[in-house]
């Protein structure tokens, strides 16, 4: 059976664990092939390999740091080299720290940039040069950007950059027949939330009036409808994935 997204060539950043493996498996399963990025996660990326070609799809594993440009270029010639040509780009890699704000520390400010800010914009650059009509850029974002907790003040910061990034880029790229959007996850498993304290979950799944957080697979399904054909008409919009929920 022909599935929504074939012949397509997706990017997933992040995608050895968390969000990002599931987002690459659910695209492969409507057809596209998928370049799997990852930095840390060798393990968890095989393992999205094996389930990208399962599918049917065609995977390449690629390990870069998005937040060193160089890196990033290489990881773009390798997706020139071996698909020559990428349709969808999911800007889903990140990293999360927080603190007080009498404890700043400039290595921990630099990382959090790195990777959420530098390399979502270094991946983004490197896509607009080859991405064509019907390309589809989809960053992530937070909850967070919108609802700021104490001592998230870095990383919220962050979050808030991404959905500037994607107003502006729709705006440049929709002349091409682009589209640009931000999904909002709000505390989600696999995701962030894998190590957090049980806690958290309980607070977070207190917030929600479906009494639970989220699931990855629930994200994967936007960011699914995004990537589709369905969503032409969807651009500069920000999806705030929460369950309703108000963290606080």
């Amino acid at each position: 059976m022909a599935g929504i997204l074939d012949g397509k060539v997706a990017l997933v950043t992040g995608a050895g664990r968390g969000i990002g493996k599931v987002v690459a498996e659910r695209l492969a399963c409507d057809g596209a092939d998928v370049v799997i990025h990852y930095h840390g996660s060798s393990a968890g990326a095989e393992e999205t390999l094996a389930a990208v070609e399962a599918a049917g799809a065609k995977g390449l594993l690629v390990r870069a740091d998005i937040a060193r440009r160089d890196e990033v270029t290489a990881l773009f010639a390798r997706i020139d080299d071996v698909f020559g040509r990428i349709d969808i780009v999911v800007n889903c890699a990140g990293v999360s720290a927080g603190g007080p704000l009498a404890a700043v520390d400039e290595d921990q400010i630099d990382w959090l940039l790195g990777v959420n800010v530098k390399g979502p914009l270094f991946v983004a650059s490197e896509a607009a040069s080859r991405i064509g009509e019907g390309g589809r850029i989809i960053n992530f974002s937070s909850v967070l950007a919108d609802y700021p907790m104490a001592g998230s003040g870095i990383y919220t910061a962050c979050k808030l950059a991404i959905k500037g990034f994607t107003e502006s880029w729709a705006k440049e790229l929709g002349t091409r027949g682009v589209t640009v959007n931000t999904v909002q996850p709000g505390p989600t498993a696999p995701g962030m939330m894998d190590n957090a304290p049980e806690a958290y979950h309980a607070l977070y799944a207190k917030a929600s009036p479906f009494g639970r957080i989220g699931s990855a697979g629930e994200i994967a399904e936007i960011v699914a409808f995004l990537a589709s054909p369905a969503s032409s008409w969807v651009s500069g919009a920000h999806i705030l994935a929460n369950g309703a929920a108000i963290p606080h």
